[in-house]
């Protein structure tokens, strides 16, 4: 993906828009966690209920500094140790600095610091982590091409940003930081 590529779709995140973007295993529906709008605008296309919660990708664990104020040391530690990855984690957000239609009915926030490049360059050019939710309709198999992503939403997408699939077989897996239990 070109630099202005990505400059172009931040623009479009901010504006409150959604994006659909490969990732490492499917393609990805995208908005700024913080517009309630964009948010609420996406559950609404895929038939998503808000109390499941999004998961949120970033370029690098500075994305998400502060949600690490209140982890121990060996928790740091965990998520250094599998990030940039295909590894996402529940991280807790005691202070409650992500809203509720991104926690949902959850007390932590689904994280995971991509190793995919054009969801790295968006999040960089975004500037922190954005919403980051499989390309379908809720309870419906993932898409893995953009042809698909463009038949199911059409124009409900404002800007399908171009590049081909990582390399991993599935959706990310998903902890809780604090048990250690998968997921997903």
């Amino acid at each position: 993906m070109t630099e202005s590529r990505a400059i172009e779709a931040a623009k479009r995140l901010r504006k409150g828009e959604l994006i659909a973007y490969p990732t490492e295993a499917v393609w990805g529906i995208g908005c700024d966690p913080f517009n309630r709008e964009a948010v609420y605008r996406l559950l609404r296309l895929k038939r998503r209920p808000v109390d499941k919660g999004l998961l949120l990708v970033a370029a690098g664990i500075e994305q998400v500094g502060e949600l690490l104020t209140h982890l121990t040391d060996d928790q740091i530690a965990k998520l250094r140790s599998t990030w940039p990855g295909h590894i996402t984690w529940l991280v807790p957000d005691p202070d409650r600095q992500y809203p509720e239609w991104i926690r949902g009915e959850h007390s932590a926030v689904a994280i995971r610091v991509s190793d995919h490049p054009v969801v790295r360059e968006l999040c960089v050019a975004f500037g922190g982590p954005i919403v980051s939710t499989s390309a379908n309709l809720a309870g419906e198999p993932e898409f893995r091409s953009m042809e698909d992503v463009r038949r199911q939403f059409g124009a409900d997408i404002d800007c399908i940003v171009e590049g081909k699939l990582g390399g991993q077989g599935k959706p990310s897996e998903i902890r809780d930081l604090v048990t250690g239990e998968r997921i997903r």
